[in-house]
């Protein structure tokens, strides 16, 4: 198991490499959750998550000659962008193969700092098997992950910042992908703050640890929005650890790290990944287990696709009843839009899309179907829109 002073090293060895990210409170969260929220933010470091910590220790400690073969890894996004640029920065070739899974902006900003990228398999375990037989052919050097003792150690250098900021915590919460960050976070917190708990937390594709501290069990997979974190099985060396040092893991819906996406937009003003925000979405859908206490929450990184970040958004404005989407039968005669768009204008709405069908929908030929997304401010908002425009037209829900 790593240490402590394996942990200090790794902060002297990548000082100045790797940015010492803020941690921040956030009143907004805390209102919303009833505990004292405290954010650590590094989805603020140079490739937009924390994983190039473990990526800058690992390749500190290469020999020359181990430079000299050059490096390969596995990796849906972040570790790969790390190893790409700290390989880069030392002169180090760098092969980086990623799940073709892979959100495009992961793959693009991972080229971008020169390395070689290949997309190949339909899951990380397919990926890994193509990065050993490539590793295998060329002879290089295997940056793994998550489970290198150095790669934990440098992901321990998250909690070393947190504790010096933060203070005294009553609670850590921290995503498991592989296990390396939550790993190195333990043993770190395990030193410095005994009394402090941790906690880990997994999607529910990926739940391999549902019944911990049970036996590890291999989950389903499928789509998730936390790809960061689609590991079927965690690593062995962080595992060790987790068993050892975690009090107990906790397992969210897709729909409660959709939430915690648009809170930190929205009550942060941090953009967050999938797998980043998924301690928070811990705290949404066990907020019995925080209320009252201080708790940290990682950022763990900011990497998601535009597409995705805007269609969450707006997923999430419609679970909130914030986003009414009406079909409205109208006559087909001038001036009709524009008297929807003023009551809607009158009454405070925000017309967000409209599709307008003369030929496929209606039963008469002198009326029309109109579909209409609206913004409101609240349900009761929502509702008080599509009544004003029920007194003119015939209106439903879509």
């Amino acid at each position: 198991m790593i240490t402590l002073e394996d942990i200090t090293a790794a902060a002297q060895r990548i000082k100045g490499r790797v940015l010492h990210t803020p941690t921040v409170p956030c009143q907004t969260l805390s209102r919303a959750t009833g505990a004292d929220i405290v954010l650590k933010l590094d989805n603020l470091q140079a490739v937009g998550s924390f994983k190039e910590r473990g990526a800058a220790n690992k390749l500190a400690l290469l020999t020359p000659r181990e430079r000299e073969r050059g490096v390969i890894t596995v990796s849906a996004g972040n570790h790969a962008q790390g190893v790409a640029r700290h390989a880069s920065l030392l002169g180090i070739d760098a092969v980086i193969v990623m799940p073709r899974f892979t959100p495009a902006a992961k793959v693009t900003r991972t080229a971008a700092w020169g390395a070689t990228v290949v997309l190949e398999g339909d899951s990380f375990a397919e990926a890994t098997a193509h990065a050993n037989m490539l590793c295998q052919r060329e002879g290089r050097v295997f940056v793994h992950p998550y489970d290198d003792p150095e790669v934990m150690a440098g992901q321990g250098t998250f909690a070393l910042e947190l504790f010096e900021d933060a203070g005294p915590l009553d609670t850590f919460v921290c995503p498991i992908g592989g296990g390396g960050l939550l790993s190195g976070c333990a043993v770190a917190g395990q030193a410095l703050q005994p009394d402090m708990d941790i906690i880990g937390v997994q999607v529910e594709n990926f739940s391999s640890l549902a019944g911990f501290p049970g036996d590890e069990v291999l989950p389903p997979g499928g789509p998730t929005i936390a790809e960061g974190i689609a590991v079927l099985q965690i690593g062995r060396q962080p595992l060790e650890v987790i068993r050892e040092l975690v009090s107990r893991v906790l397992v969210v819906p897709e729909s409660a790290i959709e939430t915690a996406i648009t809170m930190l937009a929205e009550g942060a003003k941090q953009v967050s990944e999938g797998a980043g925000a998924t301690a928070l979405a811990a705290v949404l859908t066990y907020p019995e287990l925080f209320r009252g206490k201080r708790v940290a929450l990682p950022v763990t990184g900011g990497n998601i696709d535009s597409r995705i970040l805007a269609n969450t958004l707006l997923r999430s404005l419609l679970r909130d009843g914030r986003l009414l989407c009406l079909k409205m039968e109208i006559p087909d005669r001038p001036g009709v839009l524009a008297d929807i768009s003023r009551k809607i204008s009158d009454e405070g709405g925000n017309i967000i899309e409209v599709s307008h069908q003369r030929l496929f929908t209606t039963p008469s030929v002198q009326a029309a179907e109109l579909e209409i997304m609206v913004e409101a401010r609240d349900p009761d908002h929502a509702r008080a829109l599509e009544a004003e425009l029920a007194k003119t037209y015939i209106v439903r829900r879509a």
